[in-house]
């Protein structure tokens, strides 16, 4: 179910055996991300529950259950960017229905991110793929 963005991320963390080495490649894939335009930094795009800012900007292509699903996303904590990036692989791409169907905690388990981020850290990423969730069932119908 997971895409191959997602499934090459995993690869990498497997092959990387340092926990120090994962987050500086986490920080890596924040940091190749785009930056979102502060004209969509509004609070409709803030994700509430997040220690640091975070923004998420959904972007759909096509109605109901088979449209395509992307965002944007920023934050202005390095590390967040980085999640905000690993959730971007795991989800841009997929029809919403198959959004839906995903399931973050057991795909981010595999990447061993949820033994190793802070409790605040934690909450983000569920706010965060929360935000996601509940924009694939608003368009889902």
């Amino acid at each position: 179910m997971a895409s191959p963005a997602f499934e090459d991320i995993a690869e990498t963390f497997d092959f990387l055996d340092d926990w120090e080495d994962r987050y500086r490649h986490v920080i890596d894939l924040g940091r190749a991300m785009p930056a979102l335009d502060d004209a969509l930094k509004t609070p409709g795009t803030r994700v509430e529950g997040c220690a640091s800012q975070v923004w998420i900007q959904p972007m759909l292509e096509g109605e109901g259950p088979q449209a395509k699903f992307d965002f944007l996303g920023d934050s202005d904590a390095m590390i967040v960017r980085g999640l905000i990036a690993v959730l971007h692989a795991l989800y841009a791409g997929q029809t919403v229905s198959d959004v839906l169907k995903i399931d973050a905690q057991a795909e981010l388990a595999r990447l061993g991110l949820d033994e190793h981020l802070s409790s605040q850290r934690s909450n983000g990423v569920r706010a965060m793929v929360g935000r996601i969730r509940a924009v694939a069932t608003e368009v889902a119908g």
